[in-house]
C-alpha cells in the first residue's frame, strides 16, 4: 500500500530540521577540486595578434593531443584588451584528470621553437599552492640582489707559462699543484679531509669533484670555493656528460627519502641512480639498478657475482641523449633536458650485450641531417649468428649490420673522431678448444660504411687502442694460459697503420711491427696522438715502460715506404709497482704512479717527458691518486692548428729560450738574495761604526776608523778585539753565451 502524504502539512509534530540530507549533498554537491582536475595551464607560449590566435591554438594542439583527448573548443587563450595580443598562456581541458596528469609529465618543458618552451602545470596545483599561502594576493616587486662578480672557473688556462695542473690525494689530504718541468710542483691549494673516498675532474676540467657520505660536491675558481653540491646519500660513483651540463650519481644502496626533503622527492625513494642538472642543482630523473645480462646462478645453483657496468648511463657526443641498456631486451634512449623516453618506447634489441655512443659527431658522407650514432652487438642464439649493428638517432635507422659466427666475446672501440669503429671479435674453433681474434673495422665516414677485416692475429687480443685524432692503432695479444700456471703467458705488441693512398682516402690497415716475448698489458696514447706508452701495470714481476714514436724523423725502412708511419722505440724505463699511467693534456709529460689502494710498496709517482726521459721521482707515503686536470676544446681552427704544426720548430726554439730564461730567473733570484744580504750587512756596519764613534767621543777617547770600530765590535776566534777589518766579495759566473754577429 502506497504511503499517503495528504495529512503531512497538518501534522504539527513534523520538524524539517530533523531530516538527514547528507546523502543528497554528497551526491549532488559541487566538488571544485574534481571539477578542475582535468584542466592544465600551458605557459611559455608566443604572444600573437588576436587574428593569429586560431593558428596558434591549432599548432599547440598537435602537441597537446599526444598526451590525451582535447579539442580546439576546450582551449581558452586569453587576449589582452590593451594590446590586442594573446597573453602567452592558455587553459586546456582534457577528458579526465589522468590525461591532464599525463600531459604535465610528458609535455612540461617541450620546446616549441628556439625562443619558446612550454610549461605545463595542473590548474589545481596553482589553486592548492595559493590556498597554502605560497602566493601573496598583493603583488610585491622582487628584491634584486646587487651584482657580485664571480670567479672565472677556467682561470688556470690563462697561465703565462702554459702549465698544466694536477691533483694528488695522499693520506687524508688532497692538493692541487702546478706542474714544473725541472722543479718540484708548485702547490696551489692543499686541504685535509677534502674527500671521503676519491676525487674526480669534470671532462673539461672546470670542476673538481669530492665524494662524501651525504652526496657530491663540486669545487672550482681561483679560491677553490664550493660551486655545487648534490644530495645523494651513500653515493659511490659519478659520471659527467661531455659538456658538463649533467651529472649521474650512483649508490649501491637504494635511497631512503623522507617526505619534506629539501632537494629529493618521494620519486627518488628506492632508486640507485640520479641524473642531475648542474645549473639548477635539481634531479632530472632517477632510476633503479637493473640486473646485468646473463644468468644469476650457475649450474650448481650458486649465485654468480657480476661486474657492475659503469657508466650504466652513456652520453651521446653532444649530450642531447643519454641511454642505458636493459639486459637481454634493448636500449632506452632519453632526450635531455626533459629526460623523456625517445618516441615513448625503448629500442628493442634482443639479447643485447653492450653498446657505445660515437665520441664525436659522425659527419657521414651524403648525410646532411642531424644524427648521433651508437653501435651494439648481440651473441649467437641457436642458428642465428652474432650481430654488430650501427644505429642512427633520432631516426632509429640501422645504418650498418654485420653477421659474425663462432663468437665468444666482442668489444667495441670507437676512434676519437668517429671515423672508425673497431669491433674486436674473439672467436672459438668448432671444437671450442682454441681461441683467436680478428678485427672488424667499420669505415664510418665512407659511403656505405665498408668493413675491413684484419685477421692476421693468432692469439687473443687483451688490449686495443686507437690513436687519438688519428688512424693508427696498437694491440696486445696473449696466448692461452696453461692449466695451473703461476706465471702469466708472455704477450706480443703489434703496431698497425694504413697504407698510403691517393688524395684524402685512407688505405688498408697493415702491420708495421710485432714485438714478442713481452709482459706488457697496457696501452696509453698521447692525447694528441703520435706518441704512445706500452707498459706493464699491476704486475709483481715486471714494470716495463716503452715509449714509442709513430712519426720518427729518422730514416725509414724500405719495407715501410708505403706506410703512413715510421715507428721507433725512443726509450725504455721501469717504475716498480706502477698501477696507473696518465698523460697530461698537452702531451708533453707522462705521470706513472703506484697507489696504496693497490699495494703498499714504494708508493708515489714518477714524471717523464714524452720521450721517456725521467724528470722527477717523488716517493709519497700513503699516496692514493694522481690525476691531470683536463682542458676544454681548443679554440684554434684546423687551419690555425696546421700552421702551428708547420712552424713547430720555430715555436720550440721560443719555448726553449723561455725555459732557459726561467732557469736564469731562478739563478738571478739567488744572486739578488745574496746582494740584499750584503747590503744589509754594509748598512749594519755603518750603524755600528757610528754608534762606536759617539761612545768614544762621550768618553773622550780618540777617534778611530770605521774598520777599526767594526773590528772592535766583533769578537775574534780567540775572543779578543781585532783592529783590522777584511772584506772579501766573490762573484760567480752562472752562464756565459757567445754569439757572432755578422
Amino acid at each position: 500500500m502506497a504511503p499517503s502524504f495528504d495529512n503531512l502539512d497538518n501534522d504539527e509534530s513534523f520538524d524539517d530540521v530533523e531530516i538527514d540530507y547528507s546523502d543528497l549533498r554528497e551526491q549532488f554537491d559541487v566538488r571544485m577540486e574534481e571539477g578542475l582536475d582535468s584542466f592544465v595551464v600551458v605557459d611559455g607560449l608566443p604572444k600573437v595578434p588576436e587574428e593569429s590566435k586560431g593558428k596558434l591554438i591549432k599548432f599547440i594542439l598537435r602537441k597537446l593531443t599526444t598526451a590525451g583527448k582535447t579539442s580546439e573548443d576546450l582551449v581558452l587563450m586569453p587576449v589582452s584588451e590593451e594590446t590586442n595580443m594573446t597573453e602567452g598562456y592558455a587553459f586546456v581541458e582534457y577528458e579526465s584528470p589522468a590525461q591532464a596528469q599525463a600531459a604535465v609529465k610528458a609535455l612540461h618543458g617541450t620546446p616549441l621553437d628556439k625562443k619558446h618552451t612550454m610549461a605545463v602545470n595542473k590548474l589545481t596545483d596553482i589553486e592548492r599552492f595559493g590556498r597554502e599561502g605560497r602566493i601573496e594576493e598583493n603583488y610585491s616587486a622582487p628584491e634584486i640582489e646587487p651584482f657580485q662578480e664571480k670567479e672565472h672557473l677556467r682561470w688556470w688556462l690563462g697561465d703565462n707559462d702554459g702549465r698544466d695542473q694536477f691533483v694528488m690525494y695522499r693520506g687524508d689530504s688532497v692538493g692541487v699543484f702546478w706542474n714544473e718541468r725541472d722543479e718540484q710542483p708548485d702547490s696551489i691549494v692543499d686541504r685535509a679531509h677534502w674527500t671521503e673516498s676519491f676525487v674526480q675532474w669534470s671532462p673539461k676540467g672546470t670542476y673538481l669533484t669530492s665524494m662524501h657520505a651525504q652526496g657530491v660536491q663540486l669545487w672550482g675558481g681561483k679560491s677553490w670555493s664550493r660551486q655545487k653540491r648534490f644530495a645523494h646519500p651513500g653515493v659511490n660513483l659519478v659520471d659527467f656528460s661531455p659538456d658538463e651540463r649533467y651529472l649521474t650519481t650512483w649508490s649501491h644502496r637504494p635511497m631512503q627519502v623522507e617526505e619534506g626533503h629539501p632537494v629529493l622527492s618521494l620519486d627518488e625513494d628506492g632508486k640507485n641512480y640520479i641524473i642531475w642538472d648542474l645549473e639548477t642543482g635539481l634531479p632530472l630523473r632517477s632510476f633503479v639498478t637493473l640486473d646485468s645480462a646473463g644468468p644469476n646462478v650457475d649450474e650448481a645453483g650458486n649465485p654468480i657475482k657480476k661486474k657492475l657496468q659503469w657508466p650504466a648511463f652513456k652520453w651521446s657526443a653532444d649530450s642531447k641523449y643519454v641511454a642505458r641498456m636493459n639486459p637481454d631486451q634493448g636500449i632506452s634512449v632519453y632526450e635531455l633536458p626533459r629526460m623523456n623516453l625517445l618516441d615513448k618506447v625503448s629500442i628493442k634489441i634482443e639479447k643485447i650485450q653492450d653498446f657505445e655512443w660515437c665520441p664525436a659527431t659522425p659527419n657521414r658522407e651524403g648525410i646532411k641531417t642531424y644524427e648521433q650514432l651508437f653501435c651494439y652487438w648481440t651473441p649467437e642464439v641457436g642458428s642465428n649468428p652474432a650481430k654488430v649493428g650501427i644505429m642512427s638517432v633520432p631516426s632509429k635507422e640501422v645504418v650498418r649490420t654485420r653477421n659474425l659466427f663462432n663468437v665468444s666475446d666482442a668489444k667495441l672501440h670507437w676512434q676519437s673522431d668517429s671515423s672508425y669503429l673497431c669491433v674486436k671479435v674473439d672467436r672459438h674453433s668448432k671444437s671450442k678448444k682454441s681461441m683467436a681474434t680478428n678485427l672488424e673495422i667499420f669505415r664510418v665516414r665512407e659511403k656505405g660504411v665498408p668493413v675491413e677485416v684484419v685477421d692476421a692475429i693468432k692469439d687473443t687480443v687483451i688490449n686495443f687502442a686507437w690513436e687519438p685524432k688519428g688512424d693508427r692503432f696498437v694491440l696486445i695479444t696473449a696466448g692461452e694460459v696453461p692449466v695451473g700456471a703461476a706465471v702469466p703467458p708472455k704477450t706480443s705488441v703489434s703496431f698497425f697503420c694504413p697504407e698510403k693512398a691517393k688524395g684524402n682516402q685512407v688505405g688498408n690497415f697493415k702491420l708495421i711491427r710485432t714485438t714478442d716475448k713481452k709482459n706488457n698489458n697496457a696501452i696509453h696514447w698521447s692525447p694528441n696522438g703520435r706518441f704512445v706508452v706500452v707498459a706493464t701495470v699491476l704486475s709483481q714481476q715486471s714494470f716495463d715502460l716503452d715509449f714509442y714514436d709513430f712519426d720518427y724523423e729518422g730514416e725509414k725502412d724500405e719495407k715501410d715506404k708505403d706506410l703512413t708511419a715510421n715507428l721507433a722505440l725512443m726509450n725504455t724505463a721501469e717504475h716498480y709497482g706502477v698501477t696507473d699511467i696518465d698523460w697530461d693534456p698537452s702531451g708533453r709529460f707522462v705521470a706513472t704512479s703506484a697507489s696504496v689502494w693497490k699495494h703498499r710498496m714504494e708508493n708515489g709517482y714518477h714524471l717523464y717527458d714524452f720521450r721517456g726521459q725521467l724528470l722527477r721521482e717523488d716517493p709519497i707515503d700513503q699516496f692514493k691518486q694522481f690525476a691531470w686536470r683536463p682542458r676544454p676544446e681548443r679554440l684554434l681552427s684546423k687551419e690555425e692548428q696546421k700552421t702551428v704544426r708547420k712552424n713547430l720548430r720555430e715555436w720550440s726554439k721560443q719555448f726553449e729560450e723561455e725555459d732557459v730564461a726561467r732557469k736564469n730567473t731562478a739563478n738571478r733570484a739567488v744572486v739578488e738574495q745574496r746582494r740584499r744580504l750584503l747590503d744589509e750587512w754594509l748598512a749594519w756596519r755603518e750603524r755600528t761604526a757610528a754608534e762606536l764613534r759617539e761612545e768614544r767621543e762621550e768618553e773622550g777617547l780618540p777617534a778611530i776608523s770605521p774598520e777599526e770600530a767594526v773590528a772592535q765590535d766583533e769578537p775574534s776566534e780567540e775572543g779578543e778585539r781585532e783592529g783590522k777589518f777584511v772584506e772579501e766579495i766573490l762573484e760567480e759566473i752562472l752562464e756565459e753565451t757567445e754569439e757572432i754577429i755578422d
